[in-house]
């Protein structure tokens, strides 16, 4: 369902322990919301539970609850992570958006 790169591993675990999470026990919350230049934007957070409506999935070391209505929009995609000069941070690289914003954060299909 969901990859997750090296390096964006190796920034996930560091901020979830930055946030008192356990990247061996709790999770990586991955949803899609409306809103953002593009129409709908991705939602990041760190979570201990997992919902009754959750897909969990599993990549690289990461655990990632992911909400059914979201599962549609995010499915194939990978996580990867950017230090560079153009900007910093997580990067959705997904087969189902049709077009992205310029910084990344927001898509449509």
């Amino acid at each position: 369902m969901i990859k997750v790169s090296e390096s964006a591993k190796e920034k996930i675990s560091v901020l979830m322990q930055s946030e008192g999470f356990d990247p061996q026990k709790d999770f990586l919350r991955v949803g899609v919301k409306s809103g953002g230049c593009s129409g709908l934007s991705y939602d990041l957070k760190f979570d201990s539970a997992k919902g009754e409506a959750d897909s969990f999935y599993e990549d690289n070391g990461i655990r990632i609850l992911v909400d059914k209505k979201s599962s549609l929009y995010i499915a194939g995609t990978i996580l990867e992570y950017s230090g560079g000069l153009n900007g910093k941070g997580l990067i959705f690289n997904n087969p189902n958006a049709n077009r992205t914003c310029g910084c990344g954060e927001s898509f449509s299909l």
